[in-house]
């Protein structure tokens, strides 16, 4: 059997979601992890793995990676923030990937965000860089290449990542880079994701789903799992979980004849 399940999971640094008041939700990182472990994958994909600092400083021992190591035993991993930057609001960042297989050495690669201004709470901020990781790992014989993303959100910023092609272009480049197996996870932010789709579909990645909604707050399609021409998926699941504001995704991959 040469199948191997991918899981893709915005966690919201452990903060689950309350109908009437999500924003002040509880942080309960015991049901990330159970959320984490129920799906079996044998690669995890995760964005918002820590709660960033009011003055965008980074603790030295990532907390939430450290207490995530220590429950998916048997996985190798890697972590990464992004670049420490005072204008950091108190929201998710880092990213993590963990693997049922060694994973060979990470990159990250940053993803500048324009000077693009925004009101918060009366203070006008703009937003901080985006990051992009990647590894590669050797599955059944086959070396496959592993990505993992969060980008900017700009429709919560009145403009739109079509405007702002920047961070979609860098990943393209990267995507361009890849012809073995390649998977490319993560919490995209565009709120119109037919044109994510189309751009990344011209170089050869296609997402495995893009029907179901996968974040709570809007009716957005945010998250996805794109893969390319070697593997093919035969079959992707959205799960809603009370665990964060994001559903969890599931693909199920095999490589191609």
């Amino acid at each position: 059997m040469s199948r191997f399940r991918v899981l893709q999971f915005n966690m919201q640094f452990g903060q689950g979601w309350n109908d009437s008041d999500p924003d002040h939700a509880p942080i309960d990182l015991g049901a990330t992890v159970a959320e984490i472990k129920r799906h079996k994958a044998d690669i995890i994909h995760l964005q918002e793995v820590e709660h960033a600092r009011p003055d965008g400083s980074h603790p030295p021992i990532p907390p939430n990676y450290s207490r995530l190591k220590a429950e998916l035993a048997g996985y190798d991993s890697t972590f990464s923030f992004p670049r420490p930057d005072p204008r950091e609001l108190p929201f998710g960042i880092g990213l993590a990937i963990f693997s049922r297989w060694p994973l060979q050495p990470a990159t990250c690669i940053n993803l500048p965000s324009p000077p693009v201004e925004f009101d918060f709470f009366g203070e006008k901020k703009t937003p901080t860089d985006r990051l992009l990781i990647t590894a590669e790992v050797d599955i059944y014989g086959h070396r496959v290449r592993l990505m993992n993303t969060h980008l900017l959100a700009f429709f919560m910023l009145k403009s739109s990542s079509e405007q702002h092609r920047e961070q979609r272009d860098i990943i393209e480049q990267e995507l361009r880079k890849s012809s073995g197996p390649t998977v490319l996870t993560g919490d995209f932010n565009v709120s119109k994701h037919q044109s994510l789709i189309e751009q990344f579909g011209r170089v050869g990645f296609n997402t495995a789903q893009s029907e179901e909604i996968t974040w709570r707050r809007m009716p957005y399609v945010l998250d996805h799992v794109f893969h390319n021409a070697p593997l093919q998926c035969v079959n992707c699941e959205v799960h809603p979980t009370p665990a964060s504001d994001h559903h969890a995704l599931v693909a199920d991959f095999e490589f191609a004849e």
